[in-house]
């Protein structure tokens, strides 16, 4: 038998049939969780400044309150924050958005400013890319290791501002290409 290869696929788009079922993935902070609750906005763009179809998707893992992931090789001594799960999911609209409710998180192991690690799936994409988002404005942003191998005139492209008028809102555009693209980090 002679097989053929057939050529590379693309992820997606099936996100909203399989994976994003459960709206109760973008909420990460339960009642109860430690913190400062907030509402991120992300906003999925192309390389126009339009947003992504319907069929693309945001993930986030993140640290609690205190700094500490809730995974058993997070080495710090405490316990993680147990009304608080650390991993979303979820679908963006027609407008590429999506908000997810969760808690501003602590400094990793004092190393790292507040920071939520992203990953990205949309149509078009061979794999996820993967980004952080840090918080505009946070004093420790200046001696984070990761952000400071990322070229100054383009972090602003990692960072989550105030929303006006929303109290507790963070919004942060993550463009896929051109202009402005946001930075993306390879793992």
């Amino acid at each position: 038998m002679n097989l053929t290869p057939s050529a590379s696929q693309t992820v997606g788009p099936f996100f909203h049939y399989a994976l994003t079922t459960n709206a109760a993935l973008g909420i990460l902070a339960g009642e109860g969780a430690q913190g400062e609750r907030l509402r991120l906005v992300f906003r999925v763009v192309d390389g126009e400044g339009a947003p992504t179809p319907a069929d693309s998707m945001i993930e986030l893992w993140q640290a609690d309150a205190h700094g500490r992931y809730g995974h058993a090789l997070d080495s710090q001594s405490c316990n993680a924050d147990p009304n608080f799960c650390g991993f979303g999911r979820l679908e963006t609209d027609s407008n590429g958005t999506c908000i997810f409710e969760t808690v501003k998180p602590g400094s990793c192991g004092g190393l790292q400013a507040p920071h939520i690690n992203v990953a990205v799936f949309a149509r078009g994409l061979l794999k996820q890319l993967h980004t952080r988002v840090y918080f505009d404005g946070e004093a420790l942003n200046a001696n984070d290791p990761v952000l400071a191998l990322v070229p100054e005139d383009r972090r602003t492209t990692l960072m989550a501002k105030p929303t006006p008028g929303q109290a507790n809102t963070w919004s942060i555009e993550i463009r896929l290409q051109g202009e402005a693209e946001t930075v993306f980090f390879d793992l």
